[in-house]
């Protein structure tokens, strides 16, 4: 554990660095050596990425289908499945709640009257191919090799799951080098997430350095009244899937919480949760998950579990409508929820997801897109959040189900093989 308290004091060194430099050369520099600095000091944080993007695809596709093949009948794939599905909507539904409830509370859009545009204002926003059928036929890939170039998570998932399911139905004599064949490479590619992580704490300064230094500490404060809102619904979030977790992990839930503080805050200060999936991974495991689950449940909670972004989307929409005086009927609320819930899932890898899904979303409600443009500047800001929640939701999921299925083991150490009884 040593060596993980490194990291995290490396990390939040970094960042603090970061909002430093990024200040000072905000300040002081002349606008051009800003623009330069900012464009050129991100070349870390891209590397970073491109690093843990390489990992994921291997890592999704070899230990999802280790951990269905493991399981053996599929009725066990279904079962854990299911109640993965069941908690994903429940825990998306709640956080919509609380996101809602917080908005309505603080009215963080209040006083800004603005006027609703004449014509559509373009955002910059790729919102094609959102409804229901191209989301449907979008999860299923027409090549493996496509989706894992592409990083399609979903993609990869459910061809992860059609394979391990068809491997499973063979039985254990006949897929067994199979299975460690992939077990060996999901083992590895979390021997290389080990090394990538020790590029983390640049590549975060980067990223805070460039918003600083382009932006200014004024960022920060401009929409002190938004930011502040959404982090206190972000927070009770966090309390609610904490308290569920303890009614199922009892005390053990804050030994999880203290396993999960690094992927928690690499996916906070990187804005990406996809950045700490593969720690996430590890550190469950070392938390006595059942490999078996928290590989089968993970991949889809990056996909249905994005608790974040619902938080996100029910804060961000209202708040917009507030902006513009625009008043929702209870019933118009409902059906807004429930489309941005919908629409959010599986376009966990688009970039800015989350305005994505707004922008898909809620001029069908006669909410000016082009609201979206007062969220822009912060949104860094914001997805700090949600990454962070998100992937703490899902650990929590993941931890809950291996509890609930009897698969949840001491703590091993960090030198201990995982050994895993199938279903």
């Amino acid at each position: 554990m040593a060596s993980s308290n490194k990291l995290t004091l490396f990390i939040i060194l970094f960042m603090i660095a970061g909002i430093l430099s990024g200040a000072a050369i905000h300040e002081y520099a002349p606008a051009e050596s800003v623009k330069s600095y900012a464009n050129n000091i991100t070349l870390f944080t891209d590397i970073f990425l491109r690093l843990i993007k390489m990992v994921i695809a291997p890592l999704v596709f070899s230990t999802l289908t280790v951990g269905i093949m493991k399981m053996g009948e599929t009725s066990t794939i279904g079962r854990i499945g299911g109640k993965a599905m069941v908690w994903f909507v429940s825990s998306s539904v709640l956080s919509i709640l609380v996101g809602l409830f917080v908005v309505t509370v603080t009215h963080p859009g209040a006083g800004m009257n603005l006027q609703v545009p004449a014509g559509d204002v373009q955002t910059g926003l790729a919102v094609s191919g959102m409804s229901l059928k191209a989301f449907i036929s979008h999860t299923i890939p027409t090549s493996i090799a496509g989706a894992m170039s592409d990083n399609e998570i979903l993609q990869i998932v459910v061809f992860s799951m059609f394979f391990g399911i068809a491997g499973a139905s063979l039985g254990e004599k006949f897929n067994a080098p199979l299975v460690a064949a992939l077990d060996v490479v999901s083992h590895i590619m979390l021997k290389v997430t080990g090394y990538v992580m020790y590029v983390a704490p640049l590549a975060i300064f980067a990223a805070i350095s460039s918003v600083i230094a382009t932006e200014g500490l004024g960022i920060l404060l401009n929409y002190a009244s938004f930011i502040g809102g959404y982090y206190v619904a972000i927070v009770l979030t966090c309390l609610v899937l904490i308290s569920v977790g303890y009614m199922v992990l009892k005390a053990d839930i804050f030994r999880l919480l203290t396993m999960l503080k690094d992927p928690v805050l690499v996916a906070f200060t990187t804005s990406s949760s996809e950045a700490a999936y593969p720690k996430t991974l590890d550190q469950l495991t070392r938390f006595g998950c059942s490999r078996n689950i928290a590989s089968f449940v993970l991949p889809i909670g990056y996909s249905f579990n994005l608790v974040g972004s619902m938080v996100y989307c029910s804060f961000a929409s209202m708040f917009i409508a507030q902006a513009y005086n625009i008043h929702l009927s209870f019933s118009e609320i409902v059906v807004l929820m429930l489309t941005l819930m919908l629409a959010s899932k599986g376009i966990a890898g688009v970039p800015r997801s989350a305005l994505v899904v707004l922008a898909a979303t809620i001029p069908s409600f006669n909410i000016p897109v082009a609201g979206i443009l007062l969220l822009m500047g912060i949104d860094h800001f914001l997805d700090m959040g949600r990454s962070a929640i998100n992937v703490l939701g899902n650990g929590v999921a993941t931890a809950m189900l291996s509890k609930n299925e009897g698969m949840l083991e001491e703590e091993r150490s960090a030198g201990e093989e995982v050994v895993v009884n199938g279903g």
